[in-house]
């Protein structure tokens, strides 16, 4: 049995405020960064959340992407990353992510609940081939059992 542990967060952006419920396994480690919010399943798979943020600098997407590279302990690693809020990114920014992301990615399923995450996240994922799979999906549920092959 697992037991899930549900936040609310508060997040401001540009004179707004936004609100997140987030359900977590109740012994998640879970790790806050600018643009998202992150964690590992039962599984080991990384889920991700994308926040309404602004666009980082390269230098700010240099340090994020360190900061991921530690929690996954320079390992492979399927990911799962909600890109509702996904911010726009340079090709500078695109470029830099997919050279490292393929240091430690096995595969990428993405999902989204609003056009606009799903065109940001296809522009990020398509306009340059990816060294590992990746995939678009409408739910959570789909895209767990198509990464389960990559474990």
């Amino acid at each position: 049995m697992r037991f899930y542990v549900t936040y609310k967060y508060k997040l401001k952006y540009k004179n707004l405020y936004y609100y997140y419920m987030l359900t977590f396994p109740k012994k998640a480690k879970i790790n806050e960064t600018p643009n998202s919010t992150f964690w590992f399943d039962a599984d080991g798979i990384l889920i991700s959340i994308s926040k309404k943020a602004p666009q980082p600098t390269l230098e700010e997407s240099k340090l994020l992407l360190e900061e991921l590279k530690k929690s996954i302990d320079d390992k492979k690693t399927c990911m799962l990353i909600n890109v509702t809020h996904i911010s726009e990114t340079s090709r500078e920014i695109r470029d830099y992510a997919v050279e490292k992301f393929s240091k430690f990615v096995k595969a990428i399923a993405r999902v989204s609940n609003s056009a606009v995450g799903k065109m940001l996240a296809n522009l990020f994922f398509t306009i340059k081939t990816q060294p590992y799979p990746t995939k678009m999906f409408n739910n959570e549920k789909g895209d767990k059992n198509w990464l389960q092959q990559f474990l």
